[in-house]
Formats: C-alpha cells, structure tokens, sequence
C-alpha cells in the first residue's frame, strides 16, 4: 500500500462560517488555524495546503479572559528609529477588530511561504454580513 501525499489538486476544499460572538480570542484561533492548516482531515499532509476556507464574522464581539484588554499591547515598528508604536488590545478592538484575530491567527500557523497562502484562506468581517453567500459556507459551531 502506498503512502497517500496529500496537495491542492487532490483534496476537496469546503467553506465554513464561523460566528465569533461571545467566542474566547486564543481558542477561536487555535480552532480555526487547525481547519485553515487540514488538521482536521485524514489527508492532513504538513507541506501542502489541504485545509478548508473560514468565514469569520462578528469578530468585533470577541471575549478575552483577565485584564487582557489592558494589558496586552501590540506593537509596530517603522523600521527607523525611534519609530515604535504601540496598541492596547482594547484600543485594537475599537479601531481594527478584524486585524485583532487576523494576528492571533496567524501566530499559530508555520511563518513561511504555506503560512502566507492560508492567510489567504481566512476571511475575517466585524460585522455580521459577509460577501462569500456564493460559496454555500457551512455554519460551523467551535
């Protein structure tokens, strides 16, 4: 028997949507990075894109646990000196709440060129109205 390679031409690709209301920040992540990736899938294969596209809406009424709102800072840097700037995660949420799970997300997936394309897999909305209705996404409960 042979040992099954997985890649983009062989595995089906489906559209779920997920709906972030009242979902913890670190968990929504983690689940959706482990769809984004194939994980969940027995042709799960750790160098090709066999995972399925995300739908991500109301990521503005995300929870987090703690003082997290507080104390958790994002920062930037420039590239100049002096040129840091930083964030709270209650001033991201206000202004970038989308950028707030786009960045947990991407924290758990590989940082290379795969990571990059399933980046493009997630779509990420603050409110509740999406434009991907053409796609048939499945409601799924994490």
């Amino acid at each position: 028997m042979k040992t099954f390679q997985g890649n983009p031409d062989n595995v089906e690709m489906k559209w779920y949507l997920v709906d972030a209301e009242g979902k913890t920040l670190g968990r929504l992540a983690t689940q959706v990075a482990s769809i984004i990736r194939g994980k969940n899938k027995p042709t799960f294969t750790p160098y090709a894109d066999t995972g399925d596209f995300v739908v991500i809406v109301n990521a503005d009424k995300i929870h987090v646990t703690g003082n997290k709102l507080n104390n958790k800072i994002y920062y930037r840097h420039s590239g100049y000196p002096g040129g840091i700037k930083q964030k709270t995660l209650k001033q991201m949420l206000e202004t970038k709440p989308a950028e707030v799970l786009r960045l947990a997300i991407w924290g758990m997936l590989p940082h290379n060129k795969l990571g990059r394309k399933l980046m493009g897999k997630v779509k990420i909305y603050a409110g509740p109205e999406h434009p991907h209705a053409a796609q048939n996404p499945v409601l799924l409960s994490l």
